[in-house]
């Protein structure tokens, strides 16, 4: 026999709101986050000091007029709010900037047709009316947009607007021509790829905002080993991923018994050997400089020292990623067969102080020979004292 008796399909404790309560319930939620962040909106925004307060007592507070970071650090349950929230999100990750704009935007077309709903009209009406409204918008902008794309100097200037514009709600408004500058030069350096995360922003203590400045080429955040040359010239880059510390047998549990401390001596001695061979063929692909992902023990680091060859341990992974595309090389596992692997090149390998930091500048990179198209650009970095 059928039951007509309803079916509870939610969770115990769960609400269900319906028609005139679900709307005004998400009118509510977003206007009120659209209230939350519309007086930092603009270039006389004020900021809001954040206190994010966890369970270990690790208290931070953040003092910010980004509309993206403060709707990030507040938790809301309202379906309409959450929905302002990722706006705010996807519009800070395709554009970078506007994340204030688009959500008190959308918070004021819902508090007008909240008005327009209390005079009876349909959410179908309102919807047909905004359609049409940004079919206008956009055909007016259309109209009145301007491609300077044929001369360069107007061009700039019209990248320097943007960037001033952008800037002038940011804690950098001070020192903003100098920012604009120094964005727009990269943006410019980076050619037809047009590829944003080559441009790297690396932030040290040590200076003020007008210390900040753009260096074309290659940082790696590492030192050159100990009686290793500290400047390479016409640079050949093997960049590598292989252990460089002494065999051992990494079996758990494994053990090795010897009856004499002779043996301990001849088992250190073939693991020497074992090492020179390998470091042996590495030197013969007729490099200079050596990266490995991976620990160097001091004794194939003297061996390189001894050969000339600079060598530099414990790449991060991305930096070694990166270093790869730049160089045109690639990552090597092994060495038996030095025609097999592209080695990387560059101009110049010297270190340089930033800060106090002590890092490996890589300049003149070899472009034309990066095989993947979109990257075909060198790789900036905007050193940032803060």
């Amino acid at each position: 026999m059928v039951s007509l008796n309803p079916v509870n399909i939610f969770k115990p404790g769960a609400d269900e709101e319906k028609a005139e309560t679900a709307r005004l319930s998400s009118f509510i939620g977003a206007i009120a986050v659209g209230d939350l962040v519309k007086s930092t909106l603009g270039p006389k925004g004020m900021d809001k000091i954040l206190l994010t307060q966890s369970s270990s007592g690790d208290d931070s507070v953040t003092v910010t007029n980004d509309g993206a970071t403060i709707l990030k650090a507040i938790g809301v349950e309202n379906p309409a709010a959450k929905v302002l929230v990722d706006i705010s999100r996807v519009q800070d990750d395709e554009v970078g900037d506007g994340t204030t704009s688009v959500t008190v935007l959308a918070a004021e077309l819902l508090r007008e047709a909240e008005l327009l709903i209390a005079r009876k009209l349909h959410p179908q009406t309102i919807i047909c009316g905004w359609r049409k409204a940004t079919a206008a918008a956009r055909e007016a902008l259309t109209s009145t947009a301007v491609d300077h794309g044929s001369d360069p100097e107007l061009f700039r200037e019209d990248l320097m607007n943007i960037a001033r514009t952008t800037l002038s709600s940011k804690m950098l408004h001070q020192q903003r021509e100098h920012f604009v500058k120094l964005a727009v030069t990269a943006v410019q350096r980076l050619g037809p790829s047009g590829q944003l995360d080559a441009i790297h922003v690396i932030k040290k203590l040590g200076g003020g905002l007008q210390d900040s400045f753009l260096d074309e080429g290659f940082l790696l955040d590492k030192k050159v080993g100990v009686h290793q040359p500290k400047r390479i010239e016409n640079a050949k880059i093997l960049i590598a991923n292989t252990s460089m510390d002494a065999d051992k047998i990494k079996i758990f549990g494994s053990r090795v018994r010897v009856d004499s401390v002779a043996k301990v001596a001849e088992i250190e001695l073939a693991e020497k050997e074992k090492m020179k061979e390998k470091v042996d063929k590495i030197l013969k692909h007729g490099i200079n400089c050596f990266i490995n992902r991976q620990l160097i023990y001091n004794y194939p680091e003297q061996l390189f020292a001894d050969a000339g060859v600079t060598a530099i341990e414990h790449a991060d992974f991305e930096g070694v990623e990166r270093l790869a595309l730049v160089t045109g090389g690639e990552i090597a596992s092994t060495f038996d067969h030095p025609e097999l692997v592209r080695l990387g090149h560059c101009d110049l390998i010297e270190e340089m102080m930033l800060g106090e930091d002590t890092l490996l500048r890589f300049s003149g990179v070899p472009l034309g020979r990066i095989p993947a198209p979109v990257y075909t650009h060198l790789w900036f970095y905007c050193h940032i004292f803060v």
